[in-house]
Formats: C-alpha cells, structure tokens, sequence
C-alpha cells in the first residue's frame, strides 16, 4: 500500500497535468444550475427538456473502465451519478478525466439529465472542469479514522464519509431553532451578555482566567449565560429575556461534560419555580416534536415519554430510599463513609459535595420524565427557599435517562441572604473549592435596589445529546482535542 507522502506526489503529478492541459484546479467560480437535491426535485423537468445543466460535487466513487465511466458526485446533501461516455464527450477531456480526477476531487459536470436502463437518475456529461483537486484521499469506506481522537481532529472528512453523522447537526441545528422560535412566542425577548466576567456567577464550576491586557486585569470565561446579567434586566424591568451563548469550564471530560458548550437561559418576572416546570414541560415537548417528530425514547438504557405526567422526585426522600442516608441529619463523616461503601469517587472535602455526589449516583437509575425539587440550600446559592422552611430551595430540574438535563429555580432576591450565602461560597473557595460559586457583591448591590420575584431557569447540549443518545462530545462539532504529538 502506497504511503500518504507517496499519493500526494501522485496526485501534484495529477496538478501539474491539469495545469499544462490549462484547466485552473482551484478556481474562484465553477458552472452550477443547482444543488445536487435540486437535481432530483426537478429531474423530469430538465430530462423531458433536455436542457443542458452544470452539477458540481466530490467525486465518492469511479467505477467503469474502457469508453463509459460512471462517477458519483456527492455534494454535502445529497449524492447524484455522472455518466461519462467517450462518444459524447471530446475525446482529451475524456482522457484528462481518466488520469487526472480522482476520488475525493470536486468537479462541475454539464451534460443533460436522463434515466439510465437501471432507472437511476443521471447526468450524460458533455463538459467538464475541475473546482478543486483533492491532494489527499479520503479515508477507506468501510475503515474510516479508527483514532477516535484523529476523528475529532479531521471531523470535515468524518462528516463527508458517515451521512448520518451530518442528519445529527441538522437536528440541532433545528434544536435552537424551535428553542429561540418558543421562547420568542411565548414573549420572551433575547438578549447577550458578557462572555469575560470579574467573577464568574450562575453555577459552581471551575472558571477559565485569562488576562486582559487594556486593563491589566485577570478576567474570567463565564461559566453560565449571563445568569446574574439577566437578573441585573429584570430588576431594569425587563419582563422576560433569554440568551442562548457558549459557557465554559475547566473541569474534566465525560460522556455530559466538555469545556465548552452551548446553554440557554431564560429569566422570567413574577412567575416562580412552579411557573417554571409548567413553561419547562411544553417546551421540551415542543423540541421533541417539533425535531424528532416523537415524545417517546430509549436512550442510555431508559425509556420515556415526555408527553407522560412530569412526576416530583424530592431530593432528600430519593437519596434516602436509595443509599438509607438521610442528608439532612447525617454527619460529614456519615456522608463520606456512604460514599466510599458506595465506590463512588468524590471531589472535593465539604459537605456539600458530598451531599452533590451521592445525589448524582442516585439519579442515574431515574428514567423521568421528571422534577427534581426540594433541594438542600447548600447546594444552591442562588435559589429562594420554601416557605418556611431554610433547608430547602425552591429549585426543580427536569431528569430525563438518569440525568439532570436543565435547572431552574425561583430567583433569590433577597440582598440580605444572598449576602450570607454569597460569604458561605467564599469560605468554600478559601478553603480550596475550587468550583464553588464566586461572590459578586455589585450583583447584591443590585439586590439592594430591588429585584421582582423571578424564575430562572438553563439547560444545553446535554438534552440533545441525551435525546439522540450520544456522549455530549459526539454532538458538538469541533470539540476540544489533545493537541497531536508531532
């Protein structure tokens, strides 16, 4: 088997006839009537006319040999067969066909449209011209990039060799689509906000810092979509404003985390977390239809519908009916043995990730759809409590195949204890947290002016992915790659 440096020689060789036969191999503009999609949809028009038409794609397969050559011409969308005959086309650009195209080059045919005795939709070419002569192949058929990190780095010939791959962006692509087109019809107005951050807010994660140079300052990459920016609008008087942006965390790689992703957020005035699941419900709905044509998945081993009853899963009740630990008695040491008996790996040293930890290992057997509500106030900052009760926040997140797939919760706005709380987060990172949330203190400032009742609520990538049933990477189109070893 020839070498790669052996058939890019090959192939210049193949350039360099080109050249002197005078055909340009890369030029600015080649003849094309119309996608090759569009040769199909008009194809008995054009057949029936004989009219000539110019069809341009990357040549995926040769085959014939002799004074007829059958090429396939495949141009992102769809695929469609040229028919080269000896007898129709001049008899030097029949021969510069034959020696000098290859697979994987992109070339414009023009010839008239017909149905060949196999009933296959065709294109009788009478001229042709080279757009761009590939001086590389493309990956065998059938092996492809067996490095899934080579994958990742070449994902353009991935994307030319696996069709399905490019149906999954075209639905996400739609995902955002349907998400903006709701969120707009239901009133909501989008808006954008910063993506460097003084402090990073909105979540607990581990923050990107870079330096900005005009000031001389470090900043931060935000790690939400501008969660206490938005705030900051509703207590401006805006009513209702979303922003779907990327976020990014320095935190590991997982089959639901990279570090960097796309997010939407919404925030709503005066309605609260109840408000919330209801708006929640249907627009998870709405992408499931309107994207997947379906409510109804199996996906990482669990199977739901989302057209079913919501059901409420109490955060503390679950843990407990799973691992017999009831967190808002047990001791730091009692949370810490489960855990270890559990073979559950943890980060972190604080009551609070172990409390987050066991939670994660428990939702995981949880197909939904459902809402996880009545969560411990340690675990979000952010979050209005329950009436009457300090240990609880009014906070749901919809669990879809074992999985956390969005959160929201009834904004605090209350100055005086986020104040609190904001100072329990510094203490955290004072004492090596790394992911928890940073103060903000101009954010409590604003608080002090007053902020109306507000539900917020985020979600991303994940529901994609988990809908589709791929690892999150696997639906991102160029996600972050070890650098290749040279």
């Amino acid at each position: 088997m020839a070498s790669i440096e052996e058939l890019r020689t090959t192939r210049t060789a193949k350039l360099e006839a080109l050249r002197k036969f005078g055909m340009d191999s890369y030029p600015a503009k080649v003849p094309r009537t119309f996608a090759l999609s569009d040769a199909r949809s008009n194809f008995a028009e054009y057949e029936k006319s004989t009219r000539l038409v110019s069809l341009v794609g990357r040549v995926m397969a040769i085959r014939g040999q002799g004074a007829i050559l059958f090429l396939v011409l495949n141009d992102g969308k769809s695929t469609f067969q040229a028919v080269v005959k000896k007898d129709t086309l001049d008899v030097k650009f029949f021969e510069l066909l034959t020696q000098a195209v290859d697979i994987g080059d992109i070339i414009s045919v023009t010839g008239t449209l017909f149905t060949t005795q196999r009933g296959e939709q065709s294109i009788l070419v009478v001229s042709w011209t080279m757009a761009t002569k590939a001086l590389l192949p493309l990956p065998e058929k059938w092996h492809g990039l067996a490095d899934p990190d080579e994958k990742i780095r070449k994902r353009y010939l991935d994307f030319i060799m696996d069709p399905e791959l490019r149906e999954i962006f075209n639905k996400k692509s739609k995902f955002w689509q349907v998400t903006r087109r709701f969120l707009e019809d239901e009133g909501f107005q989008e808006v954008e906000t910063p993506t460097l951050e003084l402090t990073t807010g909105g979540a607990e994660a581990t923050p990107f810092r870079t330096h900005l140079n005009d000031y001389d300052i470090d900043v931060y990459l935000r790690i939400s979509i501008g969660e206490l920016w938005q705030k900051r609008l509703m207590a401006a008087g805006f009513s209702k404003t979303f922003e779907i942006g990327r976020a990014y965390r320095n935190e590991g790689t997982s089959p639901e985390h990279a570090q960097e992703f796309t997010n939407m957020e919404f925030y709503w005035s005066y309605a609260d977390y109840k408000d919330g699941m209801e708006l929640v419900t249907r627009m998870y709905r709405k992408i499931a239809t309107d994207v997947f044509g379906t409510t109804k998945f199996e996906t990482r081993g669990h199977k739901f519908d989302l057209a079913d009853e919501w059901k409420l899963v109490d955060y503390s009740e679950e843990i407990k009916n799973q691992t017999g630990i009831d967190i808002h008695k047990a001791t730091d040491e009692e949370l810490r043995k489960k855990l270890i008996e559990l073979k559950v790996t943890y980060d972190g040293a604080n009551r609070e990730r172990f409390i987050d930890t066991l939670w994660k290992y428990c939702r995981k057997n949880i197909s939904g759809p459902a809402f996880l509500v009545n969560h411990p106030t340690l675990v979000a900052p952010l979050a209005k409590n329950v009436s009457g009760n300090t240990d609880i926040v009014q906070m749901f997140q919809p669990i879809i195949a074992g999985s956390e797939i969005g959160r929201g919760y009834s904004e605090l706005n209350d100055p005086i204890d986020q104040r609190m709380r904001f100072e329990r987060q510094r203490k955290l990172l004072e004492k090596g947290d790394t992911e928890a949330m940073m103060p903000d203190w101009e954010f409590v400032e604003m608080l002090d002016h007053g902020m109306p009742p507000t539900c917020g609520f985020g979600f991303g990538e994940r529901l994609f992915a988990v809908l589709v049933g791929k690892p999150l990477r696997d639906v991102q189109m160029f996600p972050f790659v070890r650098p290749k070893k040279l």
